[in-house]
């Protein structure tokens, strides 16, 4: 055998040999990511292990969001904008370990269908192992509520929106729990009730916003933050700052009626998200 037919028997398998080195370093790696599933990216964890800092153990929060399938705020823009709400309070959700329920509402506390009802409280020996399985568990629920959202939007009569009416709801629901939790409702809503009181037909004053809270009756929810974002956001106009300001000053009312211990009412759904 020549000098120059060695050396392509050389290379050739010297070549072969790298190959199955490639495979078996490959497969190996492969094998090391399936084992550690679920993992989350490190500025996930961070930012997880910030949020864990803010949480009470004793208490885990009973996340109630209740978004108003009504047809006055339907647009693609402003279900984005509630569907990155519901995220972020799920993420929350998760990381202190309690319970999260989404539901659509429209035209009363019957007219109202859940997307999804569950705990999240992640498995896990330590924090960071819990924190790690938050991003798979939040993703897959966040996919279940987008592919039920328009569906169940659909099927909800639009015309009508009774939003105190899930006030009852919350509490019915906090209360079937049971245990420590802490209820954390978030109504995503335009604000424009028309059952019993009309809050579209004018711009309301401080005071008689507050007055026709007064007039409603509402559970109470002791120890509770209450929400309502989106106020005054429709699909089709921008309506005036006084009517705006109305909507915020009934709500603001309502919750305080509720004896709620923290209310937010806004216009930014951000807001809600924080």
């Amino acid at each position: 055998m020549s000098p120059s037919t060695d050396r392509r028997c050389f290379l050739s398998a010297y070549v072969s040999f790298l190959s199955r080195i490639v495979v078996v370093l490959l497969a190996a790696v492969l094998a090391v990511t399936a084992c550690g599933a679920p993992t989350s990216a490190p500025n996930d964890l961070a930012t997880n292990q910030q949020r864990l800092t803010q949480c009470d153990p004793a208490r885990p929060p009973a996340a109630l969001v209740a978004i108003d399938g009504t047809g006055s705020s339907a647009s693609d823009q402003i279900a984005q904008e509630r569907m990155q709400v519901v995220e972020a309070i799920a993420t929350r959700t998760a990381v202190c370990g309690g319970h999260l329920r989404v539901l659509v509402f429209t035209a009363s506390s019957a007219a109202a269908t859940v997307l999804f009802d569950g705990s999240l409280k992640m498995a896990g020996a330590t924090d960071n192992a819990r924190l790690r399985r938050v991003p798979a568990a939040v993703a897959e629920l966040m996919a279940t509520v987008r592919a039920a959202y328009a569906p169940t939007v659909a099927a909800l009569p639009r015309s009508a929106s009774d939003i105190t009416a899930q006030y009852r709801l919350a509490s019915e629901w906090v209360q079937q729990l049971g245990g420590p939790y802490r209820l954390d409702f978030t109504i995503l809503t335009d604000g424009f009730q028309n059952v019993r009181v009309d809050l579209g037909a004018r711009a309301l004053s401080k005071q008689e916003a507050a007055a026709l809270a007064d007039q409603e009756t509402v559970p109470t929810l002791s120890g509770a933050s209450v929400t309502a974002a989106g106020l005054g956001r429709i699909a089709n106009g921008t309506p005036s700052s006084s009517v705006v300001e109305g909507l915020v000053a009934y709500y603001d009312e309502l919750c305080r009626h509720a004896s709620a211990v923290k209310c937010t009412s806004v216009t930014d759904y951000a807001e809600a998200a924080k």
